[in-house]
């Protein structure tokens, strides 16, 4: 079985959306493409040289197109990202010209994918994925990078109809521009209590 891992840059209150570059994702009007930039250190580098090494990957269809209008040329930047495999959730697109894309349709493929054999799978951006995977249980770490910032409106991590579900902390770090790199994995049932008894 291959874990699924979702990576994602994040504000405090939790947005996801074009944290790259002010070209990146405009959509519903966004307008603070590229928050990330200012947040860059010795720290926060590395920890992207790490999860940058090669992978098979599980993408939103808008994501992917964002990929793939700019990865297959800027592979310099990122080694492997086009001899990774790139597994697009669409209900619309069925064929690509970059190189080892592979689409499915539903939930279902998911899981399929998840119980086949191989490398562990990444989750970047695509927010609608990750939400339903989230709301099917099937994450098993969360690799997160908070920021120090706040900006209301855009694509957000977490909705409300995630499954409920605990994750343990298992490596943090803090950066000299106060981002929180913070790995979790699933870590078994919710449980509750009573404070103070």
């Amino acid at each position: 079985m291959r874990k699924i891992i979702v990576l994602s840059m994040i504000t405090l209150d939790g947005v996801i959306q074009g944290p790259g570059g002010p070209e990146e994702d405009r959509s519903e009007g966004f307008k603070y493409g590229g928050w990330v930039a200012p947040y860059g250190d010795e720290a926060y580098d590395k920890a992207v040289e790490e999860e940058l090494k090669p992978a098979d990957y599980l993408l939103g269809r808008k994501t992917y197109d964002i990929w793939a209008a700019y990865w297959p040329e800027h592979a310099e930047i990122w080694p492997g990202i086009n001899e990774g495999t790139k597994y697009v959730l669409s209900s619309t697109m069925n064929k690509s010209d970059w190189k080892n894309s592979v689409f499915l349709q539903s939930l279902d493929d998911i899981k399929e994918l998840k119980n086949s054999d191989g490398p562990d799978i990444q989750v970047w951006g695509s927010s609608e994925v990750v939400h339903l995977l989230l709301k099917h249980d099937l994450v098993d770490e969360l690799r997160l990078k908070i920021h120090p910032l706040t900006l209301g409106k855009g694509k957000k991590l977490f909705d409300n109809d995630a499954a409920a579900a605990a994750f343990t902390l298992v490596e943090h770090s803090i950066t000299s521009k106060g981002v929180i790199l913070a790995n979790y994995k699933r870590g078994g049932e919710v449980t509750t209590g009573k404070v103070g008894a």
